[in-house]
């Protein structure tokens, strides 16, 4: 029996990144089960990199690297955007790979208009997403209404989209690795703080996370002051296990909440010889004192960091954690330090409902609502009398109350959490999804306007009959197009009116399918391999341009006798050039034409189509052109 092949797209599985942790984490269960034929798409990697050939499973590269995909990220932030979550390398993957199950994990703007794809019903398609605020985006509710596999990362999400009618939503927490964590004894803890200078009698609040402005390091650091300055005789210092350089100005913030700069501990990062100190911050690029590399230590980020046995250590520094947010989808770090049995205090929203709860052995930091400008999203900041006054909680609180808390808190991660437990729901899903005959012809199915439809006393029936019949288009009974027509009939549209227009559209819809088939060329059809240099000319212009360019052909036959000469150019200007003496042949303009790369590359070990290429309507640098050849165009004029 054939192994079912998976395709899991999601941040690379070596970035220091939640998605990219559960990508490694999951990734190494699946291929321990030996079921499974797997495949990476790794986001942010480029196409075909060195590192993806180090895996123990196949993986490529979310990134184009073609000149023609660079040039237009570079032009367009959009595009650029789009293409770090895979988009613009994501149907040639499935359409080479030809995955029976598709899993994206990501947050959904990174999964956007996946559903509408050719191929997305066709196979077992999967979102395994981050929800974290309300109200829901319509993007997020509209992929779940389209999907019969939608996931989700905490219960709030799946509470809030089944209240939205999406049932069908469940929870798949992200996973941790419970092996790397752990509560280590006392003597273990007492020398790692020799180790790194920090008194054992100071109590040391922790926050690991990446510095986005999500993180709400503001409150924290006015919750650390009141909380230092109602008890004065608990020597805290705050850990902030993060990235100083991006998202907020922690040096500035600490200068302007009057702090002490030495209560405030970060964690410096060698990139030489991988060796870190706990220590104040200092500045950027800081000498190693382990291997004496000049500016080679920083504050850690999600490309250069610590091993996870070496985060585990961090943890177990720490008195307590603190992590205080806007939202979340998760927060990893939460289910990381229970497994190491700190109380972890959690800002008591989003994800953070489920870290918080009496079962997790965690306590809830309360908030106030702000609107995120812009989406209206409702944000939490949180207080800090709230931060304050827990952290005096567990400062107080005797041993015995807070090892039950921790053994409590850890047997809840290793519960819900833990990769045998994720990893194992994960398969029962894989396992249980059926069969797929689809041929990965990514041509669009022609529309049906002769279609008849039977008759359904249902309004919302009929329609979504009509809609998988003649616009051959599987919809819920939610989806809004079925709601408006749906109401045009209640409110006097006729079912012959509607059947009427969706026919008309069914015709449109097939002769824009039938233009975009006879666009394309297939060139290893129409170039013939018979040894002779080819050479393509491309104006895609107006007629008086095709006119223009014919006094090109001759000079360029006398010059370079050796090459057949390929024209291309609108099917409606053929006439004017089909019979001239000079041409090997006259081929259909197609927009891939103005790719000079695919058209003089050599791809996949095939031969390059062309020799030499030019495009005439060129005049800006939108697209390359003349690519590593003399410009023979020039020359042309010359002789002429």
């Amino acid at each position: 029996m054939s192994k079912k092949k998976i395709l899991y797209h999601s941040n690379h599985s070596r970035l220091f990144s939640g998605f990219g942790k559960n990508a490694k984490n999951i990734l190494k269960y699946l291929a321990s089960t030996g079921k499974y034929e797997i495949i990476e798409l790794a986001n942010g990697v480029t196409k075909d990199h060195p590192d993806l050939k180090t895996l123990p499973w196949k993986a490529v590269g979310g990134l184009p690297n073609d000149q023609n995909s660079i040039n237009r990220m570079n032009s367009d932030p959009g595009v650029q955007r789009s293409a770090a979550y895979g988009a613009l390398r994501i149907d040639d993957i499935i359409k080479e790979e030809k995955p029976d199950v598709y899993i994206g994990v990501e947050d959904i703007w990174g999964l956007g208009g996946y559903t509408k794809k050719t191929w997305w019903k066709k196979i077992n398609s999967i979102i395994w997403t981050t929800i974290d605020s309300l109200p829901i985006l319509p993007e997020a509710i509209d992929a779940a209404v389209k999907s019969k596999n939608y996931y989700v990362w905490s219960s709030f999400a799946e509470k809030e989209l089944n209240q939205l009618g999406c049932k069908d939503v469940k929870t798949l927490h992200g996973s941790v690795d419970d092996s790397f964590f752990y509560k280590k004894s006392f003597e273990e803890k007492e020398f790692m703080r020799n180790f790194f200078n920090i008194p054992i009698d100071s109590f040391i609040i922790g926050f690991v996370f990446r510095n986005q402005l999500r993180k709400s390091v503001p409150n924290l650091l006015e919750g650390f002051k009141k909380f230092k300055k109602n008890n004065p005789n608990s020597n805290a210092k705050l850990f902030l296990h993060t990235n100083f350089s991006e998202g907020w100005d922690i040096p500035r913030l600490i200068k302007e909440k009057e702090i002490d700069p030495a209560d405030i501990l970060c964690t410096y990062f060698c990139k030489k010889c991988s060796s870190f100190e706990i220590r104040p911050f200092s500045g950027a690029n800081q000498d190693c004192r382990s291997c004496g590399s000049k500016g080679s230590m920083n504050t850690i980020s999600i490309s250069s960091g610590i091993s996870e046995d070496d985060l585990n250590n961090l943890y177990n520094l720490m008195d307590v954690y603190c992590h205080p947010f806007t939202s979340g989808g998760q927060e990893i770090p939460l289910q990381e330090a229970k497994l190491c049995e700190l109380i972890t205090l959690c800002t008591n929203y989003s994800c953070g409902t489920d870290s918080c709860s009496k079962e997790s052995g965690g306590l809830a930091l309360d908030w106030n609502e702000y609107r995120e400008p812009g989406t209206q999203f409702i944000k939490a900041s949180t207080c800090p009398e709230s931060i304050s006054s827990n952290l005096e909680k567990v400062f107080k609180m005797d041993e015995i109350e807070k090892s039950q808390l921790g053994k409590k808190a850890r047997d809840y991660v290793l519960n819900n959490y833990s990769i045998g437990v994720v990893g194992k729901k994960l398969e029962g899903i894989i396992d249980s999804l059926p069969d797929h005959d689809y041929d990965f012809k990514f041509e669009k199915e022609l529309r049906d306007p002769n279609y008849s439809p039977p008759e359904i006393a249902s309004d919302i029936d009929w329609l979504l009959d009509i809609y998988k019949n003649i616009l051959k288009s599987d919809l819920p009974k939610t989806d809004k197009g079925v709601l408006h027509w749906s109401s045009s009939l209640n409110q006097g549209a006729t079912r012959e009116s509607v059947l009427n227009h969706f026919k008309q559209v069914a015709v449109s819809e097939n002769e824009s399918i039938q233009k975009e088939k006879t666009s394309v060329v297939d060139f290893s059809k129409v170039i013939e391999n018979d040894g002779n240099k080819k050479a393509l000319i491309v104006c895609s212009g107006s007629e008086e341009d095709v006119l223009y360019s014919l006094r090109l052909f001759k000079s360029f036959n006398v010059l370079y006798p050796n090459y057949d000469l390929f024209f291309a150019c609108k099917e409606s200007y053929h006439s004017i050039v089909c019979s001239n003496p000079f041409l090997y042949k006259v081929l259909p303009y197609s927009k891939e034409m103005e790719n000079e790369i695919l058209m003089t590359s050599n791809i996949d070990g095939q031969p390059a189509y062309f020799d030499y290429y030019c495009n005439l309507n060129i005049l800006t640098d939108k697209y390359i052109n003349y690519r590593g050849i003399k410009n023979k165009t020039f020359e042309l004029y010359e002789q002429t």
